[in-house]
């Protein structure tokens, strides 16, 4: 006599696997998201990138002295893509403009950084301040995000194909050496 007792196995195409895997990508996205922008944000308070964003750089400045420090770092942008006079009239502006707008988002981080140490300094911890302060750095990064992408894509619209080419594989070489 044979047995014919199966076992079931379990289905690959029922709503439990489907919903395993949504859940599992959902994870996965959140934490990719989350170390982006926790990546982003701390780049962007402490500074470190291109033409100055390293600390103590523009970003750094004092705002008196914020315009000729980009006027110093567009006459290297200038030369490096080779632009026209009509171009360097277009792009300083954009530059000049996000810079401005930019500052007071860092100061709003390096506070809400103090304001971190203080609150994690404390002899209780309170959680929702803390979850409160961290929601407020999402905006913010993603405000900065927001006005830094619309800065480069303005000046992206000035430069020719070409330019934009050798502007990419400037900072390629420019990313390489860093690391």
């Amino acid at each position: 006599m044979s047995d014919t007792t199966q076992t079931s196995r379990p289905s690959t195409s029922g709503g439990d696997n489907s919903r395993r895997r949504f859940f599992w990508r959902a994870a996965t996205a959140t934490v990719i998201a989350g170390l982006a922008t926790g990546i982003g944000a701390r780049a962007f308070a402490y500074g470190g990138g291109f033409c100055g964003w390293q600390r103590a750089g523009f970003m750094g400045a004092d705002p008196a002295t914020l315009g000729a420090h980009l006027d110093r770092a567009l006459k290297h942008l200038y030369v490096e893509i080779d632009a026209t006079d009509a171009q360097k009239q277009q792009i300083a502006p954009i530059v000049k403009g996000a810079a401005q707008d930019l500052l007071p988002l860092r100061a709003k981080m390096h506070d809400a950084r103090r304001q971190a140490i203080e609150l994690l300094s404390q002899q209780n911890i309170d959680r929702a301040a803390l979850e409160t302060l961290r929601t407020e750095q999402l905006k913010l990064a993603e405000q900065a995000s927001q006005r830094l992408t619309q800065a480069l894509a303005d000046v992206a619209d000035v430069l020719t194909p070409e330019q934009r080419q050798r502007l990419a594989e400037r900072i390629n070489r420019w990313h390489s050496r860093r690391g």
